[in-house]
């Protein structure tokens, strides 16, 4: 298989930088046992996790939680105080970032937010933990990378996945050959959805100790909804508003193909299509219940599907969400739960199976480790910025091509689709008075 730098593209994603040095760092850090000042930007239901992820992690020192919502500033001060830490609250990020005294800063908004905040992190002078997907368009991933090349940080992104030991261990299996010659795959997540799902909530008063302009920023400035905020249930259900995110297809869509650019060496697709529609739930959020979309990739067709109104799992395995990679000689099937390998009638591989290996799973706390290592050795992390990229712009485009009606076929060197119909959703607009820029 052919490393992953042969593969990347040389011309858009590298114009502003080379990659990263070994030995250069502008933090504070001085040593190997000093530790690494960070700050969280935003601290809700993903952003509270990794900060528990990072006090669990040698050589983290948190020192300042923010958050536009009060509640959550309290909730994260009194989780690190349990941890054996102090951290200061704060409501603007801003503040973060022009703090000198932090070497990093993990950014756990919505979607909307990623993309900007990462650029001025770097501009800042910090190395990024961001969660995925990598931002909410297509137009704003590239600047992402760039900004971590030309300002030279160590940008990590939220696809764990990449740490865990089913999906390592997925692709050592698929390097190997094993599988024959692959000319398919398929991703899918299956689940049964009340009708009502979240309801259809009209909009109301903004709960007090939330800063609404601000949670907005650089999206539509609009009335405040339960829905569009959605920090009433454990996954905020501003994932499913096209002003903030890119619905299933961009939240569990990237890990469900970012397990395949592991594999196959952050190849890009070719073209991509997609269907989708909401066709069963009734509450007021934006995105498809049901969607269906196919990349074309240079050696092979990838599938994804998300049928939110029907539970059936696929491949006799009982899972409701996974990847798989169909060879000559067998398929392969992962998740969180084990790596499967079922082969073909009369394969080479008959009898051969693999299944939950042991101490495999752990996915985030050794993505946090890898960070950290790579802060202070200056190399790319497992889930360097330009991974994600790649990943999530394949679901992103996935979405503008449903929305467009329009078949994509990908430039890879320019970053875009030529279709005219793709371009308004290709570009993505800020409000004033925020700008991208590197």
């Amino acid at each position: 298989m052919p490393s992953n730098d042969k593969l990347l593209r040389r011309d858009v994603l590298s114009a502003t930088g080379a990659a990263l040095t070994t030995s250069l760092f502008t933090g504070r850090v001085k040593g190997a046992n000093d530790r690494i000042a960070f700050g969280f930007i935003g601290v809700g239901t993903m952003g509270l996790g990794n900060l528990g992820y990072a006090m669990n992690t040698p050589g983290v020192q948190p020192v300042v939680a923010c958050d536009v919502y009060l509640p959550h500033r309290d909730r994260a001060v009194a989780s690190a105080d349990k941890g054996g830490f102090q951290v200061k609250a704060v409501a603007d990020f801003r503040e973060v970032l022009a703090d000198r005294s932090l070497d990093a800063v993990c950014i756990s908004t919505p979607d909307h937010w990623h993309a900007y905040m990462t650029v001025e992190a770097c501009k800042a002078g910090k190395d990024v933990y961001v969660e995925k997907p990598a931002s909410k368009g297509v137009d704003e991933g590239l600047k992402m990378v760039q900004a971590a090349r030309k300002y030279n940080r160590v940008v990590q992104a939220g696809t764990m996945q990449r740490s865990g030991g089913n999906f390592r261990k997925a692709a050592e299996l698929v390097a190997s050959g094993m599988l024959g010659e692959i000319t398919f795959c398929h991703t899918f997540q299956a689940e049964l959805t009340p009708r009502a799902r979240y309801g259809a909530l009209p909009d109301a008063p903004v709960p007090d100790g939330l800063d609404w302009n601000m949670w907005l920023g650089p999206a539509p400035a609009v009335p405040f909804n339960p829905n569009r905020w959605g920090e009433r249930i454990t996954f905020p259900t501003f994932r499913y508003f096209w002003d903030y995110a890119g619905g299933a297809m961009t939240d569990w869509g990237v890990h469900l193909i970012d397990p395949l650019h592991q594999c196959f060496g952050e190849v890009m697709p070719k073209s991509i299509s997609a269907l989708g529609e909401k066709f069963y739930v009734t509450d007021n959020c934006d995105t498809p219940d049901t969607m269906h979309a196919t990349f074309e990739y240079p050696k092979f067709l990838v599938t994804y599907e998300s049928r939110t109104c029907n539970s059936l799992p696929l491949f006799g395995l009982n899972q409701g969400v996974g990847t798989s990679i169909h060879g000559t000689e067998g398929t392969l099937f992962v998740n969180r739960r084990g790596v499967w390998v079922i082969p073909n009638n009369g394969s080479r591989l008959q009898g051969a199976t693999w299944e939950n290996i042991p101490d495999m799973t752990p996915m985030n706390q050794p993505h946090w480790k890898n960070f950290v290592e790579c802060i202070k050795s200056r190399q790319k992390p497992t889930s360097d910025i330009e991974t994600c990229v790649r990943s999530s712009a394949v679901c992103q485009l996935a979405n503008v091509s449903m929305r467009s009606k329009t078949r994509l076929e990908w430039d890879e060197k320019n970053w875009t689709a030529p279709q005219e119909a793709a371009k308004p959703y290709l570009r993505t607009e800020y409000r004033s008075p925020w700008k991208l820029e590197v």
